[in-house]
Parts: structure tokens; sequence; C-alpha cells
């Protein structure tokens, strides 16, 4: 009986070799790409919280409602290019401006509807407020004198607030829910009958505003 010589083909364990140094590369190269991969996303999350953290404090200062009891009427005379009348006092800080309106330009005596001749001067004001501020809050003060009763100074210091908050309102074009009245009456006059210091006669109104909004 004849024998069969079978001898494995030579070229069989070759291929295997290669195969598995092809499988060993890709998962080499793999293992590399892993090890080496940054975590920029990471980064990135923390960085933007941190600037939308920024912007939310930002926003709550400059959105804080003033302080409308602790307004200095004293504060220094200021000049402002706009304001050109002479029946209008400026003055400011870094916080707020006062614009100081004597009353008896606004009103006649012991009355409370504004004069005709008195919108100019009103008119000038709104328009400043509104060139140098941003969504302003505005304040309405009423300083009368001491020559009526207190009951009667009272009445008339809210009649012509309200008057003056009206006018800025309908005529001034200033948002309504930002503009705030204070009846102080003869509580808190500016000072003697006559011209204070300043300059100012008593009685007077006074125009607080505050910016509503950072204005960065």
């Amino acid at each position: 009986m004849a024998q069969l010589d079978v001898q494995p083909k030579k070229h069989s364990s070759a291929w295997l070799l290669i195969i598995f140094i092809i499988l060993a590369a890709g998962a080499a190269v793999l293992l590399y790409k892993g090890c080496n991969k940054s975590s920029p996303l990471k980064a990135d999350q923390s960085d933007t919280t941190k600037t939308d953290t920024t912007k939310l404090d930002s926003n709550a200062i400059a959105t804080t409602p003033p302080d409308w009891n602790s307004i200095d009427f004293k504060i220094p005379r200021s000049n402002y290019d706009e304001v050109t009348d002479t029946a209008i006092i400026v003055k400011a800080n870094d916080r707020y401006t006062i614009y100081s309106i004597g009353e008896d330009v606004l009103f006649k005596k012991g009355e409370s509807k504004i004069m005709p001749s008195a919108e100019a001067t009103l008119r000038e004001v709104s328009k400043s407020i509104l060139k140098r501020y941003k969504d302003a809050n505005v304040g309405v003060y009423s300083h009368i004198d001491s020559t009526g009763g207190a009951a009667a100074d009272k009445s008339l210091s809210a009649a012509r607030t309200l008057a003056v908050k009206d006018w800025l309102t309908k005529v001034g074009r200033l948002p309504e829910d930002q503009i705030s009245v204070h009846s102080v009456g003869e509580q808190q006059p500016l000072g003697t009958n006559g011209a204070n210091k300043a300059g100012v006669l008593n009685p007077t109104v006074e125009i607080v505003a505050f910016p509503g909004k950072a204005l960065q």
C-alpha cells in the first residue's frame, strides 16, 4: 500500500503571523489614541459656568431697586450740556442725578396743575434723562414750605408729585412703572423759606434719576 506523504502548507503559518501583527498594530494605535485624548469639553463647561455666573451677578447689581430714602439732596452741582434752562439746577454723583426745579416755576401758588409755561422746562429734564440713562428709575420728590398746615402741605405735595409723574409719563415718554413719587412736604424742607446755600428755592420739586441697567 502506497504511503501518502502529507506535508503542512508552508504559507499557512506565515499568513497567521501577518494577521496577528496587523491586529496587534491596530490595537496599539487605538490604545495610543485613547491615552492621549484631552478633555477640552470639561474645561469649556467649567469656563462657561463661571462666565454665566458673572453675567447673572452683574445683572442682579444693575437691576437692584434704588434706595429712595437715602437720597442726598445736597450733592454738588453739575453741568449738563443738554440742560440750558436756568430754572433747572442739576446735581450729580456717580450713582444718580438730581434735577431741581422751583415749584413756582411749575405750579401756581397752592395749586397742583402744571402751568403751560413749565412744559419746556420739564421737557428738557425728560430729554436729559433719556439721553444719559438706560431704562432709568425716576423718583419725584416735593419739598414744600412750612407756610401752610401740615395736612394741607402733605396733600399739596402728593398732588404735585403725581402731576409731575403724569407729565413725565404722557409727554416726556418715560415708563410709568419706573417712576415713583415721594411726598416729603414740610417734614424735609431743603432750607428756610427763600433760597438755601445751594441757591435752590424752597419749595422745590426734585426729579432723581438712577440708571435702570448697566451701561457697559
